[in-house]
């Protein structure tokens, strides 16, 4: 059996465990979560990091040298293992630090590689793989909705970052929609400043609360995300002629209140696309970046890793 170690880095959390990379499942004694402080000094950081990381190495008996497979958000310089956090209110403490060179002395495993991808590619990856036993979908496009907007285009489970059918670096967070870009409309301040601005109060526990309240400012709400995601989606969709649509993050459990009107929208222009709602937006972002390890795989994206 072939173990990867699989790490998620969120803006608020870490998550770590185990994948057997012959049937790409997370080995479940091996999988532990931690709260993060993402505003931490870097040896705070790097040792909260490191903590819940030998908890999933101690579970595993590793003779030989293991692969740690991250899945990270940007900016990042993917091949190099060095951070590029500055101005984004998160890591900025790890500015230019070299995280496979800082990060090793605190772990109790030294024998290890270390592997980077983008924290949306490793979610869409990971989803791709889960779909069809794993073979995935021709051509996929992976979005997660939460603190940020992350999304990857996959065409048979490969990264598409430079094509003419995909938007540059293969993100769409960055991209112009409407006054502003994306990740201003799909991610959560985007909820919390419109029930600020439609209710006059504010939410104390985010899109959950707003959610749960089911008052006319939610519904506003619910229906306008809807109907912006619904805009800015579709012409991605034609142009890469996608076959299915992968949706995570925190935003994504209220699917509900929002996914109904984004599919009526696009019947309404003659679009079908199939989609798939994951709950555990953690495990497939693990499990992504673990396949990093699988070195067919590895050869045919490593010179494809945008620093973004």
């Amino acid at each position: 059996m072939s173990i990867i170690i699989g790490v998620d880095i969120g803006g608020s959390h870490i998550s770590s465990a185990a994948v057997n990379q012959d049937n790409l499942e997370i080995i479940s004694e091996s999988y532990f979560s931690g709260a993060v402080d993402s505003k931490a000094s870097k040896g705070v950081i790097l040792k909260k990091w490191a903590e819940i990381i030998n908890r999933t190495l101690s579970t595993i008996d590793v003779d030989t040298p293991i692969g740690i497979a991250f899945s990270m958000p940007g900016p990042f310089q993917y091949e190099t293992g060095i951070a590029l956090f500055e101005g984004n209110d998160k890591y900025e403490s790890l500015y230019n630090v070299n995280v496979p060179l800082e990060l090793i002395p605190y772990l109790n495993n030294k024998n290890v590689t270390f592997r980077f991808l983008n924290d949306a590619t490793s979610f869409g990856i990971g989803s791709a793989l889960s779909q069809k036993d794993g073979k995935g979908d021709q051509k996929v496009i992976a979005i997660t909705l939460g603190t940020g907007f992350g999304a990857s285009f996959l065409n048979d489970v490969i990264p598409v970052i430079n094509s003419y059918d995909a938007p540059e670096n293969g993100c769409l967070w960055d991209k112009n929609f409407k006054d502003t870009i994306a990740d201003d409309y799909f991610s959560t301040r985007w909820f919390l400043k419109k029930y600020e601005e439609y209710s006059g109060q504010k939410s104390a526990d985010g899109v959950r609360e707003i959610a749960r309240i089911k008052n006319e400012y939610s519904a506003r709400i619910f229906d306008e995300f809807a109907h912006n995601l619904s805009d800015f989606l579709l012409p991605y969709i034609l142009k890469f002629e996608a076959n299915s649509l992968i949706i995570g993050g925190n935003i994504a459990r209220c699917h509900a209140l929002f996914l109904p009107k984004v599919l009526q929208q696009w019947k309404e222009n003659n679009v079908e696309i199939s989609v798939t709602i994951l709950d555990n937006t953690e495990e497939s972002s693990i499990i992504g970046s673990s396949h990093i390890f699988n070195e067919g795989f590895w050869e045919k994206i490593k010179e494809k890793l945008p620093n973004f």
